[in-house]
């Protein structure tokens, strides 16, 4: 199965990952274990709520009106 996973930089560094299938969330000090540690998560959460089916997931981007 293939799922999405949107990563930002953490406040306190690494990387924050999550996949927005399913809402699971974590963390990693790099690219490679934060998506470890997502895949782990995600598999844990699937065992307990399996999806029924997963949706190809749409990713865009928008512009808000922002100070310079």
């Amino acid at each position: 199965m293939i799922l999405s996973a949107v990563l930002s930089p953490a406040e306190e560094g690494g990387f924050v990952a999550l996949n927005p299938e399913t809402g699971t969330t974590t963390q990693g000090e790099t690219v490679e274990e934060a998506l470890s540690n997502l895949r782990e998560a995600t598999e844990l959460f699937l065992e307990e709520f399996p999806l029924a089916k997963p949706g190809n997931t749409l990713l865009t981007t928008f512009e808000v009106a922002g100070r310079a």
